[in-house]
This record gives structure tokens, C-alpha cells and sequence, in this order.
């Protein structure tokens, strides 16, 4: 299989120049042109991202107010968003202003963001650089073309299913590494993913809009106060990245009253560094309802998953997956079935242990899950995921000491693991310490991550 970079994304590009006779560092008058991509319908999502289909829309009508002309696309298909893409590139122009929208899901792998496109299918590393669009490669493509301004929106810091297949990847999305005179703005910081659900329209979209419309603010400035707002209205539990480049006077709204110097923030709206620690709560979210059998019939995953066992018995990649699947919707029987058939296999096949264990634990067998991970770190010592499911045993048994020196061991091998953090902070409580920090910064990290321990029988409460 091929693991070439698909050099597309979803793009909203823009072009605002505000001129005004003076320095050359005010951009030369170019084309104010915008690529708006929304997907919300990914098969492998368990619901519609409506939020995703209103935002991309309210966006696209805002940009043609400000005189741009709006290309506007949904639901887009690998070769559907390479081709926007390429038609996009085509009609830059030397001196251009361009602006990158994209709202749906995206990861991060090898130090890169990857916007995914909704036939994406991704169950190890590599399937993410063939079948994602690196954001990196996008950015440089516009200042290849002869763009003045890029700037990359970016509202995909939503934790998705691909990422709850093969948990060593981290939650959010990674830094981009953007050409100068550049704009970058995430919906949540680095590393991090905000709490998604089931609405209508999204706050990071509605904080963008209503700073775009204000006058004579530049357009970082605009995006800085976009930023603040989404840390105000959640009460810092969400702070959306920004980075710039940015030397040539821009604004969205008109014309800038003087230039703003935001290097150093805004003194009247103090930005987060790090999330607070949190008093021990002991109001725990409840476990979801495991799904029905209806439910499970009518996953497409899992459907194609298991025409593929039906068609050769020996599918044991199909096979491994389909567990994985079911462990994630908490079909945690069927799960156990799929991974005992792979072991049989391959008694030494560490990631199936690791998720056998990690499946056990869940379900309550402690020392059958102990056995699993242990002899998946006699075959891999380096395994994380292993360390984090040996800590989550652990935990549970009572064993915090032990429990804390697994989760100390995952996180020095991935740092920004919610699951191992979470852990760790609660392992630390429950021996007298204070894992308030641990606690605070995996919530950050992925809001819904005392859910998921939930789930397991954990929660954050201790007598």
C-alpha cells in the first residue's frame, strides 16, 4: 500500500487587503478568494456533525458580505477534495490574500495535522498521511502560488473515532508549520480537543464571525480577541491556538485604525498557560449505555468489517479491527471474541494483547487483564499503550503505587496522553495525594475523559 501525501485540504481562502498609501509592508491589491469545506457526515462517526454543515455555511455567507468570492463545498471524498483543491491553487494570484477554512475532523501523526476527508480510512499510522491532507503541505502550496496572506481556520479539534483506534495518538492537533506572512487559528489548543455533541452551531465559529464583522481591528487582532472569547465563554476549559506571521497590515471588516501590535497579548484578557487545578469533584459523569444489537447492526464499520471475515475466515487484520471497534462502543463481549481468535493466531501479537487487556480491565477482569499486558511488555517494553492499560489494572485493583509508576512510564513515552494523565491523577488521590493538576490537564486535554474512565468504573471521586 502506498503511503503517498495527498497535498489537499479544506480550505476557506480570502483575500481582505486593506491598502493604504504608504509602507511597502502593506500588501499589493490581489484577489479575495475563499474555498469553504464543512464535513459533517463521516460513516465512522456515530452522528452527523451538525454544527459542522451550519458553521461552514454562516462562514461562506460572512466572506461573501466581506467581497470575497466563496467556493463552498461539503461532505467531501478524498478525490473530491483534491480536485477543489487543485481548481483552489489554480486561481491564486500573485498578491492574494488566502484564507483556509475547515471545520470536520482531523489528527495529528508524525508531528503534522491531517484534514480528513469523510471516505478516510485510517487504523494505523501510515493510513493517516495516505488518506489525510497535511496542512503543512496546503500553507506552502498558497505561498507557492504567490499568496501575500495565508491564513488556516481550523475547527477539527474534536476527538474522533480514528483516534480511539490506536490510542498512543495524541488527542488535538499539532502545531503547523506555516510560511511567513501567515495566520493560523485552531478551535483548541495544541494537543487538545473540545467537548462535541449533538448541536446546532459551534462557539468557536460564532466568537470568528462576530469578531470578523467588528471595524478597524486588524485581522490578527480579530482573531486574538476570537481566541479570548472562546477562553471567556468557557471558562478557560477551551483555549483556541493562534500563531502568526503576519507583517502586512490586514483586516476583515475594513479599513485598521492604526497597526495593532499583538505579540505580546492583550493585558485586559490574560491568556491561560496552563490549565488550573481543580477541587475534587464527586458529581461523576455516568457510563454510557452499552449499544444494542440493533445499534451495532447498523454501524457501517462493522458491517463491512464482517463481510470481509464472512469472505475468508483468515481475515485476522479484519478481524482485529472489528474488536477494536467493538471495544470502543463498549461491546466489550464481542470484542473479547475477536481478539481471543487473533491471539489463537498469534500468541505474540502485543497490540492484541494490549487490547485484550485493556478490554478485560474494563469489563472487570482484573487478573486476566494483568496477565495480557504483562506479556505484551515482555514482547514490546516500549509498548505505552500497554503501560497505560497495566496502569488502568492496576488502579483498579487498588495497586496505586504500581499504577502511578505505569502511568509515569506511559507519559515520559507520550506526554500528552489524557488517558494516562487521568489516571495517573486519580491514582495519586486515591494514595493522599493530589492529582488535582493531572486531573484538570487531561479534562483539557479531552473533556470527555472522565466519561470514558466512567466506563470503566472509575471516577474521580474519593471517599
Amino acid at each position: 500500500m502506498s503511503h503517498f501525501m495527498r497535498t489537499a485540504t479544506i480550505l476557506l481562502l480570502a483575500g481582505l487587503l486593506v491598502l493604504s498609501a504608504g509602507p511597502a509592508s502593506r500588501a499589493a491589491d490581489g484577489a479575495k478568494l475563499a474555498l469553504v469545506i464543512g464535513n459533517a457526515r463521516y460513516p465512522d462517526n456515530e452522528f452527523v456533525l451538525n454544527e459542522v454543515a451550519n458553521d461552514a455555511q454562516d462562514v461562506a455567507e460572512e466572506l461573501k458580505r466581506d467581497g470575497f468570492v466563496v467556493d463552498r463545498q461539503s461532505n467531501l471524498t478524498a478525490d473530491a477534495m483534491r480536485q477543489v483543491l487543485d481548481r483552489f491553487y489554480a486561481r491564486i494570484e500573485r498578491g492574494a490574500v488566502a484564507l483556509i477554512f475547515f471545520d470536520g475532523f482531523a489528527i495529528q501523526s508524525n508531528r503534522q495535522t491531517y484534514l480528513l476527508p469523510v471516505d478516510a480510512q485510517i487504523w494505523t499510522e501510515p493510513d493517516v498521511a495516505r488518506d489525510g491532507f497535511s496542512l503543512d503541505t496546503i500553507l506552502a502550496e498558497m505561498n507557492t502560488r504567490g499568496a501575500a496572506i495565508k491564513i488556516a481556520l481550523i475547527d477539527a479539534s474534536r476527538r474522533n473515532p480514528f483516534e480511539r483506534r490506536f490510542r498512543r495518538y495524541s488527542a488535538g492537533l499539532a502545531p503547523a508549520i506555516a510560511p511567513s506572512n501567515s495566520l493560523v487559528l485552531y478551535s483548541a489548543a495544541l494537543g487538545a480537543v473540545a467537548a462535541s455533541g449533538k448541536t446546532e452551531h459551534g462557539l468557536f465559529v460564532a466568537e470568528l464571525l462576530r469578531e470578523m464583522r467588528a471595524p478597524n481591528i486588524s485581522a490578527e487582532q480579530a482573531l486574538t480577541n476570537t481566541k479570548n472569547g472562546v477562553v471567556a465563554a468557557t471558562k478557560r476549559e477551551q483555549v483556541p491556538w493562534l500563531s502568526s506571521s503576519l507583517t502586512t497590515e490586514f483586516s476583515f471588516a475594513g479599513s485598521v485604525a492604526q497597526p495593532a501590535d499583538n505579540k505580546a497579548g492583550d493585558p485586559t484578557k490574560p491568556e491561560p498557560q496552563k490549565p488550573e487545578p481543580q477541587k475534587p469533584v464527586c458529581d461523576a459523569p455516568q457510563a454510557e449505555p452499552p449499544p444494542s444489537a440493533d445499534d451495532l447492526a447498523r454501524d457501517p464499520v462493522i458491517a463491512d468489517l464482517s463481510r470481509k471475515i464472512a469472505a475468508n475466515a483468515n481475515d485476522v487484520a479484519s478481524r482485529y479491527k472489528r474488536g477494536q471497534v467493538y471495544a470502543i462502543k463498549r461491546a466489550y463481549r464481542l470484542a473479547m471474541q475477536d481478539f481471543d481468535l487473533v491471539i489463537r493466531r498469534d500468541p505474540r501479537d502485543g497490540e492484541a494483547l494490549n487490547n485484550r487487556c485493556w478490554t478485560r480491565a474494563a469489563t472487570g477482569d482484573l487478573q486476566g487483564a494483568l496477565a495480557d499486558c504483562n506479556l505484551a511488555l515482555q514482547i514490546d517494553p516500549g509498548l505505552s499503550d500497554a503501560l497505560d492499560s497495566r496502569g488502568l489494572v492496576n488502579l483498579k485493583l487498588g495497586r496505586t503505587a504500581e499504577a502511578i509508576k505505569d502511568y509515569n512510564d506511559a507519559i515520559q513515552r507520550n506526554p500528552r496522553s489524557s488517558s494516562s494523565l487521568f489516571g495517573r491523577g486519580i491514582a495519586r488521590r486515591k494514595s493522599g495525594g493530589d492529582g488535582a493538576t493531572d486531573i484538570a490537564q487531561a479534562k483539557s486535554m479531552n473533556p470527555d475523559i472522565a466519561k470514558e474512565f466512567a466506563g470503566y468504573g472509575v471516577t474521580e471521586c474519593v471517599p
